[in-house]
């Protein structure tokens, strides 16, 4: 193992961010000190390949389903990025790896510079609060969001409602210049037409019947940080081209005042529905569209990470019931990833909040499972909706939504041995709805429920 040049050594151990330097082996020259301090395991790592020592790998991660900084860097000879999950002293954390090559006198490639940073908010298990996954479309979003971070650019956020938006914009938040600062966020749908210039950019004394005192927006509560626009779409049509002069211009004006205020803030915006179908409808404009989308992000659905859902699972119940270690079984995670999620993260963290309360040891079974289920069901059925009777059997493999419903309630309904009243409680309905649905199935007199 060819000795590295002394000064380098010094130059990186000078550096306040983790780095390492390694040879075209993949073997680990220097280390500095703020690497040894944040990833450090109280061994040397010196003459071990970055790929062991990041991520147990006995092979280059190229060769272990990674992507690999080294070979990029090999092909185009100059800096290369990527967003590396990697095993660090606090558990499995996702690092964003830039990687210098250095040419020796021959101008060949004789060594590697390799800087690490964490990616705040985000991580591969569930030991805190924040992102948690590991799929392919995550670790994708995730990379948009280590790109897209520590720039200045405005991000607009697209995905199903439950996917988690306000989670994506506080990571971009600590992923930025700005984390320091604060996020503050702007629930877009609960502002009218009246309020909402009030609310983001903020009043002087007399503006209007209530101002008895000059207020500051929140724009101006936002000033050195992040201004997060959830449900974007939203935002009343006449409110739209003041949210485009500010975005435009970085100025604004209080509700009653002349004076221009400077704007010192990072936009992130969210929205569920569709801006496009908006625009073209007259509802929504197309420059402001463009302001805020210079760096769309679209969040995947449930449906399309399923194999993140024990690791959400673990997350969540860790969240929802702090004091208990609940687990599911086999059997109760098989019916979890059948389901369709259409709410996403937050209907799955309803339906384990559901679980705490109806399961009470440390392992929850299917059949409790299946209940806390049922009640999504019920949900999305509808107050008022009212079950046909039992339709023929599907073909092989055609399971609908109306199948698994039905089932879900013959089951609750069969395990009950309690009042009608305390069914109707369990499944989240009215008794009237549970008798009209046990009437509806003809089950009015088999049911255990008295």
């Amino acid at each position: 193992m060819s000795a590295p040049p002394p000064e380098l050594v010094s130059y990186l151990e000078s550096l306040p961010v983790p780095h390492i330097l390694i040879d075209p082996r993949y073997r680990i020259l220097a280390a500095n000190a703020a690497y040894r301090r944040q990833f450090g395991t109280g061994s040397s790592v010196i003459g071990r390949t970055c790929h062991e020592v990041s991520h147990h790998f006995q092979r280059p991660c190229d060769q272990s389903g990674e992507s690999c900084p080294m070979a990029l860097a090999r092909q185009s000879g100059q800096r290369e990025r990527v967003l590396h999950l990697h095993h660090t002293p606090g558990g499995e954390a996702y690092v964003n790896i830039e990687l210098v090559p250095l040419a020796n006198a021959q101008g060949e490639q004789a060594f590697f510079v390799e800087k690490m940073e964490e990616l705040p908010g985000a991580e591969g298990t569930h030991s805190r609060p924040g992102l948690v996954g590991r799929a392919p479309p995550f670790r994708k979003m995730l990379e948009l969001i280590s790109r897209v971070g520590p720039s200045r650019a405005a991000v607009l956020l697209v995905g199903e409602s439950g996917t988690g938006k306000e989670l994506v914009a506080r990571a971009i938040h600590e992923a930025s210049p700005r984390a320091r600062g604060p996020l503050v966020v702007v629930e877009c749908s609960s502002l009218t037409e009246t309020l909402f210039e009030s609310e983001l950019f903020g009043h002087e004394r007399g503006a209007f019947t209530g101002a008895t005192s000059s207020k500051p927006g929140l724009v101006e509560s936002a000033s050195g940080g992040t201004l997060f626009l959830d449900e974007v779409g939203d935002i009343p049509l006449p409110m739209q081209v003041k949210l485009l002069r500010l975005l435009e211009t970085g100025t604004y004006r209080r509700v009653g005042s002349t004076a221009l205020r400077q704007a010192d803030i990072r936009v992130v915006s969210a929205t569920h529905r569709d801006l496009a179908a908006l625009v073209a409808a007259g509802l929504f404009r197309e420059d402001l569209l463009h302001r805020l989308g210079v760096f769309p992000l679209r969040l995947p659905p449930l449906r399309e990470r399923l194999e993140d859902l024990p690791l959400l699972v673990q997350a969540l119940l860790s969240r929802v019931a702090p004091d208990r270690a609940l687990a599911l079984s086999d059997e109760g995670m098989a019916l979890l990833a059948r389901h369709p999620f259409t709410g996403n993260i937050r209907e799955l963290r309803n339906v384990l909040e559901r679980l705490t309360l109806l399961c009470e040891g440390d392992m929850a079974t299917a059949a409790q499972v299946e209940t806390a289920l049922a009640a999504s069901l019920v949900l999305r059925a509808g107050p008022g909706a009212q079950p046909a009777l039992p339709a023929p059997p599907s073909p092989a493999g055609a399971r609908t939504l109306r199948d698994s419903e039905h089932e879900a309630f013959l089951a609750a309904v069969a395990r009950h041995q309690g009042s009608k009243a305390a069914l109707a409680a369990q499944l989240g309905i009215s008794e009237r709805s549970l008798y009209r649905r046990l009437k509806a199935l003809r089950l009015g007199g088999s049911s255990g429920a008295q």
